[in-house]
């Protein structure tokens, strides 16, 4: 009786047991927690970057980005040293294309009368899509992750854009933007999405 009482015992525990499968070091796979928050300490930041573009990016700048005019005025809540990122869409009249640097080419784009100064790359400085897109330093590793997300983010933008030459001059133009303010002012405009059109 103890005999058939044992293997029933250890029947049971075996029932309970989970099968985990081990990767090519022999170590187990441990299946993700649900409930855990978003981790990239296994991903290069560039492939941070285009997994979440649709998710981190694309879809929050179109469903939230503010106007030109909204985002001027919240440019004068940023506190004084202080910087803020937001997606802005807007439309204007390109009467300039930069290409001195051909690293670090500019569309100026008259927007609500002003003329504005907007990055297309193939280089683009600044954090405002990463910062507008809401990536926290608690989500990643190190600093270094951090900031070589801000970079991989840029690459992944300038993919998106179309090809960008002096034909654009003296067109309409409408644009899904990147946008780093300080106190009352507009430091980096990126674009993300520019197309040819009625403003």
């Amino acid at each position: 009786m103890a005999g058939k009482l044992s293997i029933a015992l250890l029947t049971l525990l075996l029932a309970a047991c989970t099968v985990v499968d081990l990767d090519a070091n022999g170590n187990p796979i441990m299946p993700k927690d649900p409930n855990a928050k978003p981790s990239y300490s296994n991903q290069t930041p560039q492939q941070i970057a285009e997994a979440s573009w649709s998710s981190r990016v694309q879809q929050p700048a179109e469903q939230k980005a503010l106007s030109w005019a909204d985002m001027e005025t919240k440019s004068h809540t940023v506190k004084a040293g202080g910087s803020e990122s937001v997606f802005v869409r807007a439309s204007g009249t390109v009467t300039a294309f930069d290409n001195s640097n051909d690293r670090e080419r500019t569309l100026t784009v008259t927007i609500n009368g002003k003329p504005v100064k907007v990055l297309i790359g193939p280089v683009l400085r600044g954090n405002a899509i990463r910062d507008a897109a809401g990536f926290r330093f608690e989500e990643f590793t190190n600093q270094v992750q951090y900031a070589q997300l801000t970079k991989a983010l840029n690459r992944h933008a300038v993919k998106q854009l179309p090809a960008v030459d002096a034909s654009w001059v003296g067109k309409p133009v409408s644009a899904l933007l990147a946008v780093s303010m300080g106190a009352g002012t507009v430091d980096d405009v990126v674009a993300i999405q520019l197309q040819q059109g009625k403003p």
